[in-house]
């Protein structure tokens, strides 16, 4: 398994960083090659994306919930294999770090190369950025789920 993890300070409220980040259906709005995330029940989540050409369907089922602090995950079915977590560390009232820590199984040589290359490093950089000007521009969260697993 390969790792990765990376960080990213947002000038939102953990509450509202968290809040969004419950929000599944909405990743493909800030995660490159995510084309899809249908919340089939309050832990299981269906995706379908395109990264390199590579398209890919599976389940993830979230582990762990706790408002405002943790979100963690693991596949379950389908054609990839991951973990991870997203954690929100409150830094004042109104900034939030952001931090993704991601195991996953590169298959097949393409995405070996890639992974040694350091692509999905490079793509959860992207994807953080692309969360943080996306909360920030909107200033607010686009839903809630508090339930905690």
């Amino acid at each position: 398994m390969s790792q990765v993890e990376e960080s990213i300070e947002v000038n939102v409220s953990v509450t509202t960083a968290y809040n969004q980040w419950t929000q599944f259906e909405s990743f493909p709005e800030f995660m490159d090659g995510v084309d899809r995330v249908e919340q089939r029940s309050d832990t299981l989540t269906h995706w379908t994306t395109s990264i390199g050409g590579v398209k890919r369907e599976f389940d993830a089922q979230i582990t762990e919930q706790i408002p405002d602090n943790r979100v963690a995950w693991t596949t379950v079915g389908g054609e990839a294999r991951q973990a991870g977590a997203v954690t929100f560390q409150r830094l004042d009232d109104a900034r939030t770090k952001v931090t993704l820590r991601m195991e996953f199984a590169p298959e097949g040589a393409a995405e070996k190369v890639g992974d040694k290359l350091g692509l999905v490093k490079r793509q959860v950089t992207g994807d953080l950025k692309r969360f943080k000007t996306f909360i920030e521009s909107r200033g607010a969260e686009t839903g809630a789920w508090r339930g905690t697993v």
